[in-house]
């Protein structure tokens, strides 16, 4: 019954030169002995279920077999194909479904197109359902394509874009098969993952990063397709498990693009471990950044506009972002003032309509760093502007122990400044503010060189007076010119012989006759 139905086991037996045949290998047999038992019983006219998981692997034995119907009507092979066109094929879940057990029967299943046709009426159908879901949820679809290989889930995902599929509809699927394939890496977005995660060089960990190096080849190039939450968690997925470097900066390009919409959970995503304890290496943040920053330079310089003085509303969504997360990692104490004031420095200072949220951080850095000296706080105030925190900001940093003098005497010196102009608090004359504050602290000096020169002044004309007065006490007393002047006038004076007429007085000698007496009125 083999022999009629299997051209194969004819020619081994008719070739075999043993007198008395009792054994032949079929070892390499596709299915394996599974399937060679349903092949028997096919011949031997039992019955057995074809069904969509073992319709390729009895195809491709039926190939392997010569069970054609050249040597026998209605032979194993066009049964089977027959269940493949009419039954397997009809469905996308079916296709699938064969598409994955085709997995273990490469080449064969590749070199008689069972491959190629399950992709084409997957991708096919795929596309009717992403634009008219025939159930709910209506991405279900998705959900069969995640059981895949990413090998033939490549293959499905090229279809589709040759047949027109949105960007959108690439990312979906794209989407749920990562968050199934890397369920224990990509789906936590808490940052707080199981600590039994070992980045370590293990079978299981290359073959993750294979997968993963596979998914981010298969990006659209829409960047904005994806949302950023999910890009994150692929990106920590890559630094874990010490993917290539073009494939975590392909990531990094995609985040900074849409880096308006980013939160400060997407941000710690990216710098904690799984377990949560510890900061990654921060410079993949460094780079999202700046080249978000990069990215809105260009566009101001594009549109004619100087980058200093105006940012975009996203430019300063971004900022306000920064700070916060910045306020988050400043607790941990392996955080360096230089990473530190690195990752604050990237925003513009024009990004800041107040200093606020930076200041908040700064604090927070400063109360988990107390062991920090002079300078080094310093240091790290340095990344703040003191003249555009608010006013209830100005007030707690002027009771700050933890800031350095310097920064407490800015706030307090900007309060005095405003109370004496009696200007409203408007962070818009900060500039202005600064200019004066520079005029005045020059004015100060100019003063106090000007104070200096005339007490010096003062004590030189001192010792003078001093070095003169010295030197006439020793001398006698000789007339000077106004004693004898003095002697002189008091001999002409009228009124010695005590009349108090001076009518009849001439030029010459004075009238020296009895005067007459006069009665004087008290008026």
């Amino acid at each position: 019954m083999l022999i009629a139905k299997s051209n194969y086991i004819r020619k081994l037996i008719i070739e075999s030169k043993e007198a008395d045949l009792a054994r032949i290998n079929l070892s390499d047999i596709p299915g394996g002995p599974e399937i060679f038992e349903k092949a028997a019983k096919f011949c031997y006219g039992v019955n057995f279920e074809i069904t969509v998981h073992n319709v390729a692997a009895l195809r491709c034995a039926a190939e392997y077999l010569q069970m054609t119907d050249m040597y026998c009507d209605n032979n194993l092979c066009s049964r089977t194909e027959d269940f493949l066109s009419q039954v397997a094929l009809s469905s996308l879940s079916g296709a699938v479904v064969v598409l994955k057990s085709c997995e273990d029967l490469r080449p064969m299943a590749e070199d008689l197109k069972i491959v190629q046709k399950c992709v084409d009426v997957a991708s096919a159908k795929a596309c009717v359902e992403a634009n008219f879901p025939s159930r709910s949820p209506p991405n279900w679809w998705t959900e069969e394509l995640t059981i895949l290989d990413v090998s033939f889930f490549e293959k499905i995902i090229t279809s589709m874009k040759s047949r027109g599929a949105k960007a959108l509809t690439i990312a979906s699927a794209i989407i749920t098969y990562a968050e199934r394939s890397l369920r224990d890496l990509v789906r936590d977005h808490s940052g707080k993952g199981i600590k039994s995660l070992d980045s370590g060089e293990s079978d299981i960990r290359i073959q993750q990063r294979e997968l993963l190096e596979s998914i981010v080849a298969l990006l659209p190039p829409e960047k904005a397709a994806f949302p950023i939450n999910f890009l994150c968690c692929l990106l920590r997925t890559a630094i874990f498990l010490r993917a290539t470097n073009s494939c975590k900066q392909e990531l990094e390009k995609r985040i900074s693009v849409i880096l308006e919409h980013v939160t400060v959970d997407d941000l710690l995503v990216l710098s904690f471990s799984y377990d949560g304890e510890r900061l990654f290496d921060l410079e993949s943040v460094r780079r999202i950044i700046s080249g978000f920053v990069e990215k809105e330079k260009n566009v101001a310089v594009f549109n004619g506009g100087d980058f200093k003085e105006v940012c975009s509303t996203a430019m300063q969504r971004v900022a306000k972002t920064v700070d916060a997360y910045l306020g988050e990692i400043a607790t941990y104490v392996d955080l360096s003032i230089s990473k530190f004031n690195g990752i604050a420095n990237l925003v513009p200072k024009g990004a800041r309509k107040v200093d606020d949220d930076l200041y908040r951080a700064i604090d927070i850095y400063l109360k988990a760093h107390p062991n920090l000296d002079e300078i080094e706080r310093e240091k790290v105030c340095s990344v703040m502007d003191p003249l555009k925190l608010s006013y209830e900001a100005r007030v707690h940093a002027s009771q700050n122990k933890r800031l350095p003098v310097q920064i407490v005497l800015h706030a307090l010196y900007y309060d005095q400044l405003k109370l004496r102009s009696g200007t409203d608090e408007q962070n818009s004359n900060a500039m202005t503010t600064r200019n004066q504050l520079q005029a005045d602290v020059s004015l100060v000096k100019e003063n106090e060189a000007l104070r200096t020169e005339l007490l010096k002044m003062k004590m030189y004309v001192q010792d003078l007076q001093k070095n003169q007065g010295t030197s006439s006490k020793g001398s006698a007393k000789k007339p000077t010119f106004f004693s004898s002047m003095s002697k002189t006038l008091g001999k002409l004076n009228p009124f010695k012989h005590g009349s108090k007429d001076t009518s009849n007085m001439d030029d010459g000698m004075p009238d020296l006759t009895k005067p007459r007496r006069r009665r004087f009125s008290i008026s």
